[in-house]
């Protein structure tokens, strides 16, 4: 799935220690440009994370998976950034694919990593 929106808080960096190791999470609250604007928080999980190339105020496109998951019998659902690009004036940008099948991405852009998902911190 995909959102745009302008950046308008980063969360604490969160980390902790789980059965595949050592995980990482940074959030941040992503509002909407719609006509009722909502606000949503993402989260990024990964060793290699690098917001440093955004900031509040940012407008980005964020391309996401939601997953929910049952913890003592209560659900709890997570937004997962896996891809965000800042966003361009013109209709945006879209991924080039490479060789491998993968999407190359573009200078102040991030992916982050998979390992640490089924680790939570509670």
């Amino acid at each position: 799935m995909d959102i745009s929106g302008k950046i308008i808080q980063f969360l604490q960096v969160q980390s902790g220690q789980g059965k595949n190791g050592t995980w990482k999470k940074q959030e941040f609250i992503l509002e909407t440009g719609d006509n009722y604007p909502k606000k949503v928080c993402i989260a990024v999980w990964g060793d290699k994370i690098d917001m440093g190339s955004f900031k509040t105020g940012d407008l980005v496109d964020v391309s996401f998976d939601v997953e929910s998951r049952e913890y003592n019998g209560r659900w709890y659902t997570d937004v997962k950034a896996w891809k965000m690009v800042p966003k361009t004036g013109g209709g945006g940008s879209a991924p080039v694919p490479g060789n491998n099948g993968n999407f190359n991405t573009m200078p102040g852009t991030f992916e982050a990593s998979s390992a640490g998902d089924d680790d939570l911190p509670f």
